[in-house]
């Protein structure tokens, strides 16, 4: 029986470039991992199948070899490499232990082009040859060069005589599409959590309009990177091919390289939240920090250097041996230690107190109730509390639209009236495959908060930069609606936005950030310093006694308070000691997935849209997926529910800082 080779394959020399110790730890199912590499809801929302379909469309005649055996793979791209001019998709290489699958390959004679599809968006203007001002590879594309490099080196090494050169292939936003319904003719099959695409028949790059992807040419960037050194050890920087072959070996082997422990760690798809996780699976993390550093299992008790907020130089920390937040000094963070002023804490208050968790007052949590109270002056009732769930599709809906434009697809709308009554007034979701729901959404917002002037509430910037981006679209487009004029100046009543570097002009209505309030007046520890809705939620629930009071009764639901949840339900609930998280009291959004996938779908996204993933991936499937009417029923009502906890989470983040506030100004 021949043995089954471990390759090193181009996602794991990925891995291993990140960090090599990951090398260790990927596959093994007795190691929790988080990464989204493969994931198909991490892929469908970011529309990474249909812009690899869309690639393929661009190299009529390709053949694709599909086969999973990768010595099956092997002998047919090698057959298929014998003709003088062949274009393959997933063209499968070897040499030695090293193995690629080449997203298109190109043969021409003796020139090959290794061609690598990625679904990000490109910008000739802005990213240029991918360099810096100093001439550094830029960090936001240095994966995807590392990526081709890889393949180029082995493309190299496997045929002789042939001259290899190296491409990305990436989704161009200064392009617009010029085909209406452009992205319906990708849909998506879902079959045992493996998604292929079926492109519509008939469809040809004739049809396809205007090229929305952007073939660059980066050999001298990977001759860059082949020419450079890559991390094998703490302090082991090796020549490219060494440490190609110091992977290789450590994979095929099995053997853990050393411990790299950086700034990096905190993001390790390999960290678990405790020694162990409740699973039984081991983490990754703990495990190099113990050997790294000599830890035992009370060492990870409290917060680490890794947990500071916003604080840039933790890897200079951990390279000087301040591992533990409690070992940080104000020094280290070139922080003064005065107490917050009038307008709230800084960033350097929240590490601070992360570090060493003594804030003006005790107890707890620091709440800066005075603070609090002078910003919520300004508020006019009723209060009305609004969240967003959007996409941005590679592929536009219409003509004229460019990749990655904002797609708003849904909103909720929480009001809070004076006398503290509290409703679930509106909500509104679109996911009708192929219609582009934008023009509508801004209604339909406008309508819902027209009927009185009472102060808008959103939590982050993703309100306000969404309804920004609605209002250039209106500006620009080619085919205005009548009611133009009416929503621009909606949208402009109700957000910020800057004309100049130094300038920033306010609508007489401009929403007010909740996260901007967490921020200034309330830390809880059990945050880490974080402001995301998502921890600052389960620390009020587990503090406050007037959430507590509110919501441990099964009193939320019904007509007058929920438009989705029609069963009254307990948002306060406790389970060994602790109270549980709200969301996890949701039903999952997709029964084919399970919980932790949906979850993990908000991993990898930009950090503005990073907890909107699972929404987004959401909406991919009911554009993109043929499903049973059930099905697609089941999935917006799950939206619906996600989206309306949302607001409803603002609304309980007034409430306990109102209470929180007015039990602060009791005090003698």
């Amino acid at each position: 029986m021949n043995q089954v080779v471990r390759y090193l394959t181009k996602s794991r020399f990925k891995l291993a470039a990140e960090c090599p110790r990951k090398l260790y730890y990927t596959g093994k199912k007795n190691y929790l991992d988080r990464s989204l590499d493969d994931s198909f809801l991490a892929a469908l929302a970011e529309g990474g199948y249909q812009v690899g379909e869309l690639a393929c469309l661009m190299h009529p005649g390709g053949v694709r070899v599909d086969e999973l055996n990768h010595q099956v793979a092997l002998a047919k791209t090698a057959e298929l490499l014998q003709q003088d001019e062949v274009i393959i998709f997933e063209a499968a290489i070897a040499v030695g232990t090293l193995f690629v699958r080449v997203d298109v390959l190109r043969k021409s004679g003796t020139r090959i082009e290794i061609i690598e599809v990625k679904a990000k968006s490109y910008s000739a203007k802005k990213d240029g040859d991918f360099k810096g001002a100093k001439g550094q590879l830029k960090s936001d594309f240095l994966p995807y060069l590392q990526d081709v490099a890889f393949q180029r080196y082995v493309a190299q090494q496997a045929l002789p005589g042939h001259q290899v050169h190296a491409f990305l292939m990436l989704v161009d936003k200064e392009q617009s599409s010029t085909v209406d319904g452009l992205n319906q003719r990708f849909k998506v099959v879902l079959e045992e959590r493996r998604l292929r695409v079926q492109v519509t028949p008939g469809t040809t790059p004739e049809s396809l309009g205007q090229f929305l992807l952007a073939k660059v040419p980066v050999d001298g960037q990977v001759d860059m990177i082949l020419s450079d050194t890559l991390r094998v050890g703490p302090a082991d920087l090796r020549p490219f091919p060494e440490a190609v072959d110091a992977f290789a070996l450590a994979y095929t082997n099995d053997n853990p390289l050393p411990p790299v422990p950086s700034s990096a760690c905190g993001g390790c798809q390999f960290k678990a939240t405790s020694w162990q996780s409740a699973e039984q699976t081991k983490s990754g993390f703990h495990e190099c920090w113990s050997q790294a550093f000599k830890w035992s299992e009370p060492d990870f008790m409290g917060s680490t250097v890794l947990d500071l907020w916003g604080f840039l130089r933790k890897t200079q920390l951990i390279d000087q041996g301040v591992l533990k937040a409690q070992q940080v000094t104000l020094e280290d963070l070139k922080f003064d230690g005065e107490e917050p002023g009038i307008d709230g804490m800084t960033r350097k208050h929240r590490q601070w107190y992360i570090c060493q968790p003594a804030w003006p007052g005790g107890g707890e949590y620091y709440f800066d109730g005075a603070g609090y109270q002078n910003a919520r002056n300004e508020w006019k009732f009723p209060l009305h509390c609004i969240d967003f769930e959007t996409s941005a599709v590679a592929i536009p809906f219409a003509s004229g639209r460019h990749p990655y434009e904002i797609t708003a697809f849904q909103f909720s709308h929480h009001v809070v009236h004076n006398d503290g009554r509290v409703e679930h007034r509106s909500q509104w979701l679109c996911a009708k495959p192929g219609v582009d729901p934008n023009i509508d959404f801004v209604r339909a917002l406008r309508d819902a908060l027209c009927k009185d002037d009472g102060s808008i509430f959103r939590w982050s910037a993703h309100e306000n930069t969404v309804l920004n981006k609605l209002r250039e679209e209106l500006l620009v487009s080619a085919t205005s609606p009548t009611d133009k004029d009416a929503l621009i100046s909606f949208i402009e009543s109700i957000t910020s936005r800057s004309v100049s570097p130094k300038e920033k002009v306010h609508g007489a209505r401009t929403m007010i950030d909740l996260c901007d309030i967490a921020e200034k007046f309330y830390f809880h520890p059990s945050t880490k310093g974080s402001n995301s809705l998502k921890k600052v939620l389960p620390a009020l629930m587990n503090s406050s006694t007037v959430l507590r009071d509110t919501y441990s009764k099964a009193n939320y639901g019904g007509n007058g308070v929920s438009l989705n949840f029609v069963e009254p339900i307990a948002w306060w609930q406790e389970h060994d000691g602790k109270v549980i998280d709200p969301y996890a009291l949701l039903p999952p959004v997709f029964d084919d997935v399970s919980r932790d996938e949906t979850d993990a779908a908000d991993e990898g996204l930009s950090e503005e849209l990073k907890e909107g993933g699972a929404a987004m991936a959401a909406y991919a499937r009911l554009q993109f997926e043929d499903l049973s009417d059930a099905r697609r029923a089941s999935i917006e009502n799950a939206l619906l529910r996600y989206c309306e906890l949302d607001t409803l989470a603002m609304v309980m983040a007034i409430q306990a800082w109102d209470h929180m506030a007015t039990a602060a100004a009791s005090k003698p």
